[in-house]
């Protein structure tokens, strides 16, 4: 238990700060999820026309420190090389 005023102030913003990461971490991973559906579906289209919306949510989860911005840009990197791979045949 904290005993001093900013040693308990400190405790309430870490707290609050707690919750917020875990809303944008739970975006994080629907996006990747829901890329994920796209791509093991086969939906290359619907891959597509989701990337930007994905990029976007893991750079923004990625500014705001809940993971690493290299961690991000290494997803997107992979999910770009699965959407360009030319189709086997």
């Amino acid at each position: 238990m904290p005993n001093t005023q900013s040693a308990i102030r400190r405790t309430k913003k870490t707290q609050a700060q707690a919750i917020v990461n875990k809303i944008r971490k739970s975006k994080y991973k629907a996006a990747i999820k829901q890329m994920a559906t796209f791509l093991d579906s086969g939906n290359v289209q619907k891959a597509k026309s989701f990337f930007p919306k994905f990029q976007s949510q893991l750079m923004k989860v990625a500014k705001t420190g809940v993971i690493n911005k290299k961690t991000a840009s290494r997803k997107i990197s992979r999910v770009t090389k699965k959407i360009n791979q030319p189709k086997k045949k």
